[in-house]
């Protein structure tokens, strides 16, 4: 048994702005959760969904970092694919969609 098979892997993802970053598992768990009170304005259906929408994106960053430790561990690459495991390069052109989905900031001043 290698680390790879007992670590919870996570990875982080959040809003354009940073109001909302949530820390996913791979499976899509949801380990922490962080949210600036400005985005408590958009009632509790936004929030939610943007939440949902940030534990996707985590869950899939995690899974490709999943597929970085199999891959250093041997398994083929056919195997990963068989698995779902995406790649970082997949994971990261899918960041770049979603940028034209996700809202500027209504202002890059945080409050003090």
């Amino acid at each position: 048994m290698t680390d790879s098979d007992t670590t919870v892997v996570s990875a982080v993802s959040g809003t354009r702005s940073g109001s909302v970053t949530v820390r996913a598992t791979e499976l899509g768990l949801p380990i922490g959760i962080a949210i600036d009170e400005r985005e408590l304005r958009y009632g509790g259906g936004a929030l939610a969904s943007t939440i949902l929408q940030q534990c996707v994106r985590a869950s899939a960053a995690a899974r490709a970092q999943r597929r970085a430790l199999l891959a250093e561990d041997g398994v083929p690459a056919e195997v990963l694919d068989r698995l779902g495991l995406p790649t970082r390069a997949a994971v990261a052109a899918e960041a770049n969609e979603n940028l034209a989905e996700d809202s500027a900031p209504t202002s890059w001043l945080k409050q003090v």
